[in-house]
C-alpha cells in the first residue's frame, strides 16, 4: 500500500523524477499526442511537405474550422499533433518568435532557430510546479538559405530532425510505410503524393479531398502554401484515393 501512494507521488509531481529516471507526466502528455489524429513532413531536394488527417468527428462540423496545419512565417508551416489548444499556443508563441527576430535582425529566423526557441519554451514546462507538459507534438517545416529543414518537437522539450515523420495516431504504421517508400530523390509533387498515400494507408486506402490539409513550401520559391481542395483532390484523383460512390448508393426512398 505504501509504494502505491508513492508511485502516486511521482505520478502527479511534474518536477520529481521516479526512482527510475522517469518523469510520469511528460510519459503521459506523449500519450495524449498519440490519441491526435496524424500529421505527416516529408523534405525533399525540391522543398518540404507537410499533410495532416483532418477528418472531422461529425458530418455536421464545417471542415474548414478544423486546423492542422499553420503558417508561421512565410517561408515556415507547422503542423500539429495532439490538444489542439496547446498547439495554438506554441504556434503563437512561434509567430511572436518570427516576428522578433525579423525586428531585431533584419531577417527572417532560420527553421533551426526557431524550432529551438520552441522546444526552451516546451521544455520550462517540465520544470516548473504548478503546470503541466503541453500535450502537443509539432513538425516544423520550411527553407534556409535554400536547404529544406524538417523537425519535430516532443513534449519533453527535444528537437530531432527527420527526412520524413510522422506524429499522433498510429506514428508506428505510418514511420514503416515512410521507412519503406522515402528515397532522397523525390520531387516535391512526389513528396505530395507520399504524403497523401501514407495517411490514406490508415484508412483503407480512401481519402476525401476536405478529410486532409496539405501545406508545401518549395526550395525555389520559399513561400508557405496552402493547397487548396481542387488541388489536394486532383492528386487524390491521379492516386485512385477518392472514396467511391457505392458509399453514396444506399438512400431510402
Amino acid at each position: 500500500m505504501q509504494g502505491q501512494a508513492q508511485q502516486q507521488a511521482y505520478d502527479r509531481g511534474i518536477t520529481i523524477f521516479s526512482p527510475d529516471g522517469r518523469l510520469y507526466q511528460v510519459e503521459y502528455a506523449r500519450e495524449a499526442v498519440k490519441r491526435g489524429t496524424a500529421s505527416i513532413g516529408i523534405r525533399t531536394p525540391e522543398g518540404v511537405v507537410l499533410a495532416a488527417d483532418k477528418r472531422s468527428r461529425s458530418p455536421l462540423m464545417e471542415p474548414t474550422s478544423v486546423e492542422k496545419i499553420h503558417k508561421a512565417d512565410d517561408h515556415i508551416g507547422i503542423a500539429s499533433a495532439g490538444h489542439v489548444a496547446d498547439a495554438r499556443q506554441l504556434i503563437d508563441f512561434a509567430r511572436r518568435q518570427a516576428q522578433i527576430n525579423q525586428l531585431r535582425y533584419g531577417e527572417p529566423i532560420g527553421i533551426e532557430t526557431l524550432t529551438k526557441e520552441i522546444t526552451d519554451h516546451i521544455q520550462q514546462y517540465t520544470q516548473v510546479g504548478g503546470a503541466r507538459p503541453f500535450g502537443v507534438a509539432l513538425l516544423i517545416a520550411g527553407v534556409e538559405s535554400g536547404t529544406p529543414r524538417l523537425y519535430e518537437t516532443d513534449p519533453s522539450g527535444t528537437p530531432y530532425e527527420w527526412k520524413a515523420v510522422s506524429i499522433g495516431a498510429n506514428r508506428g504504421d505510418l514511420q514503416e510505410y515512410l521507412e519503406e517508400s522515402y528515397t532522397d530523390e523525390l520531387s516535391l509533387d512526389e513528396g505530395v503524393e507520399l504524403a497523401l498515400k501514407a495517411i490514406a494507408s490508415t484508412n483503407d486506402d480512401e481519402l476525401a479531398p476536405e478529410g486532409v490539409d496539405v501545406a508545401k513550401v518549395p526550395v525555389e520559391e520559399p513561400v508557405f502554401e496552402e493547397l487548396s481542395n481542387d488541388h489536394v483532390e486532383s492528386h487524390l484523383a491521379e492516386l485512385d484515393l477518392l472514396p467511391s460512390e457505392d458509399e453514396e448508393g444506399d438512400e431510402a426512398a
